[in-house]
């Protein structure tokens, strides 16, 4: 998952005075510490490097295991996993291989609910085996198992990020203008959902003498998300999109540091559902800042 830090919650450089920098001496410590978050969370055991699988379940019994006549077969763990029930109204359990060495949530339990990813973004119900874990998704209703390999070759090969140069001018202080009435935009993913995401407030920039709206697409993690794609996409940076977190400034005010645009999940595995760029964001600008393209993508 993805983590976005502002710039008073990042421990810049150890003890280091941002107050004693000059404005952009400061934004490059606060950039380059956030870089390095950035990777960090990549890299963690539970990040987006280790997803090997999405595995979409059917309504009733899914057998699952590494043998093949599982209806979902893992790679790796046991022949014999267990069972995934999903039910005519959605709800998901597992009841384990008697012979199965693994855990749910933590436990040693044999059976038990699994509470998914839209029911609780940050801590669905983890069922790990050996080395390699899942946890049950939701997708406009519909279950599926994500499935990570924390020794999957994309971690230990990691080939780290480019960006383009830090540069402050593109750290944007831009108008926060509430919508009223709000504005509903149909937001679509790279699997064939679409999703309505509801933005109450609209940025809005200048840049080279023209004007630039930007709609926020609210997620689990915050209401200031702006999933985005300008003239570099598809070029220097990832095609569907870049994702973007403002800063509330106050005053009416929202700061976005292009600086700190990053890819999407789905520019580091073929298994993430991310969203394509509506197209009110779709900018007729070159944004010239943050992360480019993800080497395996070139």
């Amino acid at each position: 998952m993805l983590s976005h830090r502002s710039d008073t919650d990042l421990d810049v450089a150890g003890s280091r005075d941002l107050a004693a920098l000059s404005p952009a001496q400061a934004h490059a410590a606060v950039l380059s510490a956030f870089r390095a978050q950035r990777v960090r969370d990549l890299m963690a055991e539970d990040g987006w490097l280790t997803v090997i699988g999405l595995e979409w379940l059917e309504t009733g019994d899914n057998r699952i295991g590494s043998g093949a006549d599982n209806d979902i077969v893992l790679l790796g763990g046991p022949a014999r996993l267990g069972i995934v029930t999903v039910t005519a109204g959605g709800e998901t359990s597992i009841a384990l291989d008697p012979a199965a060495d693994a855990t749910i949530g933590g436990e040693p339990l044999r059976q038990a609910r699994l509470v998914d990813s839209e029911e609780d973004y940050h801590h669905p119900t983890v069922v790990r085996y050996g080395v390699n874990n899942f946890y049950i998704v939701d997708r406009d209703g519909r279950k599926g198992l994500r499935i990570k390999d924390n020794r999957n070759a994309a971690r230990r090969e990691f080939p780290g990020l480019e960006y383009f140069d830090v540069d402050l001018a593109w750290r944007v202080e831009a108008d926060w203008v509430p919508l009223d009435p709000p504005r509903e935009m149909l937001v679509a993913t790279g699997w064939g959902n679409i999703s309505t995401k509801i933005a109450k407030c609209k940025a809005v920039f200048s840049r080279d003498g023209k004007t630039y709206e930007l709609f926020p697409v609210p997620n689990q993690n915050t209401d200031l998300m702006f999933v985005l794609a300008d003239r570099t996409s598809g070029r220097e940076t990832y095609g569907a999109c870049r994702f973007l977190v403002g800063e509330l400034a106050g005053d009416g005010k929202i700061v976005l540091d292009f600086n700190k645009a990053v890819n999407p999940p789905c520019a580091f595995s073929a298994f993430a559902t991310c969203p394509i760029a509506p197209p009110e964001n779709r900018l007729t600008l070159r944004i010239t800042a943050g992360e480019k393209t993800y080497k395996s993508h070139r």
